[in-house]
C-alpha cells in the first residue's frame, strides 16, 4: 500500500502530515490487516514530524510526502527542494536542536539521502514487527 501527499509550507503542515500518516495506517491496519504495533505508529509520526520540519526550515516551496507499508516495515520518503544534503550530527547531549536527523537515523531500521536533480529525497524505513524485548538495565530492588 502506498500513499503520497503535497505539503504547502504553511502554518499547521508539521501537524497536517502527521494526520496523513495516522489515517494512512489506520487503512492499512483496517483494510489490508497489517498489524501496526503503537511502538511503530509513534515512530512513525515522529519520523514524519523531524522530515517535516527540516523541509520546511531549509527548502523552499512545497514538501512531497510519500508513505509505503507491507507486513515488515513502514517507508516515509521526503521530498523537498533544497540541493544541498543535510548531515546527521553525530550525538552531543551539549547541542542544542539540530537533533531531528540523528533522531531519525536512531530510530529507523534503514535511512539514505539522496540527490535529485530538483532537490533530494529522504527514505526511512520503521520495522512493524515489535523488536524483542530486551533485559532491563535497571537494578532489581
Amino acid at each position: 500500500m502506498q500513499a503520497s501527499y503535497a505539503l504547502d509550507a504553511g502554518e499547521g503542515c508539521i501537524g497536517q502530515a502527521r494526520r496523513h500518516a495516522l489515517a494512512f495506517l489506520e487503512r492499512a491496519v483496517h483494510e489490508h490487516r497489517v498489524v501496526v504495533p503503537e511502538r511503530a505508529r509513534d515512530l512513525t509520526q515522529l519520523v514524519v514530524s523531524e522530515l517535516v520540519t527540516n523541509a520546511l526550515k531549509y527548502a523552499p516551496g512545497p514538501v512531497l510526502m510519500k508513505l509505503g507499508i507491507t507486513t515488515r516495515r513502514m517507508e516515509v520518503t521526503m521530498w523537498d527542494s533544497a540541493l544541498a544534503v543535510p548531515v546527521a550530527l553525530t550525538s552531543d547531549p551539549a547541542r542544542i536542536g539540530r537533533h531531528g536527523l540523528e533522531i531519525v537515523k536512531a530510530v529507523s531500521e534503514y535511512f539514505v539521502i539522496q540527490p535529485d536533480s530538483v532537490g533530494k529525497r529522504i527514505t526511512a524505513h520503521i520495522a512493524l514487527p515489535d523488536p524483542p524485548s530486551e533485559p532491563s538495565l535497571r537494578t532489581p530492588t
